[in-house]
């Protein structure tokens, strides 16, 4: 059986928008044959970033990633494919730049760790629940 094209979520984060890579991140993401379904410029506030990152407060992350998000606009995008949330993973690249494959958006963009260019799904479900907390049903085209 054929695998359907589904939807996964990303970001292009603070540190990618302000270095002005964004356009060069969504050519990349065109290239490698995802269609963009909705698709926004954002600046969330700290309390739109620990909602969405909820998942993650009680990690010792949370106050710097919530703080780094909210630090400058994002670009907030649902995108499909066939196999939509692995072939975006892959795309990616390793959550760490310096770990990375060659190719990968983290490895050319990223900085480090905690600034590394793009945020991904890790599944389907995720991908909906985070799809869902950008986008209204109207502005997935």
């Amino acid at each position: 059986m054929a695998e359907q094209s589904n939807l996964t979520f990303g970001i292009i984060k603070p540190d990618a928008v302000r270095a002005g890579k964004f356009g060069n991140i969504i050519q990349r993401i065109v290239d490698n044959d995802f269609k963009i379904r909705a698709m926004k410029l954002i600046h969330m506030t700290r309390e739109e970033a620990e909602g969405f990152y909820d998942v993650h407060r009680e990690r010792p992350f949370f106050g710097e990633l919530t703080t780094f998000m909210s630090s400058a606009p994002c670009v907030v995008m649902a995108l499909e494919k066939k196999g939509a949330v692995k072939a975006w993973r892959d795309l990616m690249g390793a959550t760490d730049p310096a770990k990375a494959d060659a190719g990968t958006l983290r490895k050319e963009f990223g900085g480090s760790l905690g600034e590394n260019a793009v945020h991904g799904s890790d599944s389907e479900e995720n991908a909906e629940i985070e799809i869902g907390y950008f986008f209204s049903k109207l502005e997935l085209v």
